[in-house]
């Protein structure tokens, strides 16, 4: 257990011992997280995405705004995530505000992707009927023919959303299952935080 696994820990400085270790132990994607929306019959939908960056403003993901997760982030403006790792029998829950990461903030990102990640960016209609591998394949050599040399812009539908948490909370595996939870809320511009039980 960390040291500061406790309810005057700072939650986002605590999820980042927590995902360090992670990232030492977790055999494939330590940063792959559930994230869940609501569409507009309120039907919730999740699905996994990768976290690119955290900080006290928030937590970082890239998706194609015209996708159903980008429709349903920017419909409801909410999000919950998830992260679990099962090597240290760890797990933190998330909600709150969704925002768009500026301009700047995804065309930095996007300029950090493989080449071959930029084109299928462009490429894919994400989420939308698909008539055959074929279609799907014959856009990304088109595209990368129009892309040959050069720079691969980031497409205008392709961006970034911040997560802002107003409720964090940390499980750790107990023996008998009598596990360890905290919640935390965010209250002003600090946190509160109360113990649960398992």
């Amino acid at each position: 257990m960390s040291g500061n696994f406790t309810e005057s820990a700072d939650p986002i400085a605590l999820f980042g011992e927590w995902l360090g270790e992670a990232s030492d132990a977790e055999p494939n994607d330590p940063t792959a997280m559930s994230l869940a929306t609501v569409d507009t019959d309120g039907l919730p939908n999740v699905r996994m995405v990768l976290l690119k960056h955290f900080d006290d403003d928030g937590f970082v993901f890239y998706t194609n705004r015209e996708s159903a997760k980008g429709e349903e982030l920017l419909g409801q403006g909410r999000a919950a995530a998830g992260f679990h790792w099962k090597s240290i029998r760890r797990q933190i829950r998330l909600r709150g505000a969704i925002a768009e990461v500026s301009a700047a903030e995804a065309d930095a990102y996007f300029a950090t992707r493989d080449r071959g990640s930029r084109i299928g960016a462009w490429a894919s209609q994400q989420s939308r009927p698909l008539e055959s591998r074929f279609a799907l394949e014959k856009a990304v050599a088109k595209l990368t023919a129009k892309y040959g040399v050069g720079d691969v812009p980031r497409p205008p539908y392709w961006s970034g959303f911040r997560l802002r948490p107003v409720e964090m909370e940390f499980w750790k595996n107990g023996a008998f299952r009598l596990h360890d939870r905290i919640a935390f809320r965010r209250e002003g511009e600090g946190w509160s935080a109360r113990r649960l039980y398992p």
